[in-house]
């Protein structure tokens, strides 16, 4: 599904990746977590084509990133921060988003499920913190996509919400579908992960099952194993 092979990325004179090495096969859920400028957000665009790396080599479902775009369109991506144009309406953006990605979509279900039907007449500069993400968690899964890469997802979600969104991960998990998943909530990661791979000043400090890790770290506690592989 996806392989990183020797990844390098500098900005200026920090070493944000560094000889990286990744695999991840399809039909699970992969959780990428480490501390704040461990390399997450930047592995992350790499896989999506946002950031050059300067040294290495990535594939997506068996093709190398570099032999074109046209791999993105097989991947459905939330990101951490979605700045909507404030004068659409959340309906006028979904049609948009429709009319750029022309695929098949499934948004009815999910503007029932997340219910945003109150919204839809709604100018997104009008909208919560909270219900953005429920638009864009909307514009990420109607879309029938292998790949799924949510950054964040849980930001600003209420209880009820966050309980939809977990389930809605493992019924598309069990359709198929993989995900690589940036998350700072443990309790979020530890109910829907099924690997974790650990980040650390742009180097993999470990990879493999929460159990693996608990077990590495002679944790039974799995916010205790991340705490002790962070200060390792």
């Amino acid at each position: 599904m996806i392989q990183v092979y020797n990844l390098h990325k500098k900005f200026g004179k920090n070493q944000v990746l560094s000889a990286l090495d990744l695999k991840i096969e399809g039909g699970g859920i992969f959780a990428v977590l480490g501390p704040n400028g461990s390399g997450k957000t930047t592995l992350i665009k790499s896989i999506l084509g946002m950031v050059v790396p300067n040294k290495g080599s990535i594939s997506v479902l068996n093709k190398p990133i570099k032999s074109g775009w046209k791999y993105r369109q097989k991947i459905n991506y939330l990101p951490q921060i979605a700045n909507f144009p404030g004068n659409l309406k959340v309906k006028e953006l979904i049609a948009m988003i429709k009319d750029l990605r022309q695929k098949p979509s499934e948004e009815d279900k999910l503007i029932a499920l997340f219910g945003l039907e109150p919204f839809m007449d709604k100018k997104l500069s009008t909208l919560s913190g909270g219900t953005k993400q429920k638009v864009n968690l909307v514009l990420t899964f109607m879309f029938n996509s292998p790949l799924i890469i949510l950054d964040e997802p849980t930001n600003g979600l209420d209880p009820a919400t966050h309980i939809k969104l977990k389930n809605l991960i493992k019924e598309e998990k069990a359709n198929g579908k993989t995900f690589l998943i940036t998350s700072h909530i443990m309790q979020f990661v530890e109910d829907v992960a099924d690997e974790i791979v650990f980040l650390l000043e742009g180097k993999i400090y470990f990879k493999g099952s929460i159990e693996a890790l608990k077990t590495k770290t002679e944790q039974t506690n799995f916010e205790h194993a991340i705490a002790a592989i962070s200060s390792n």
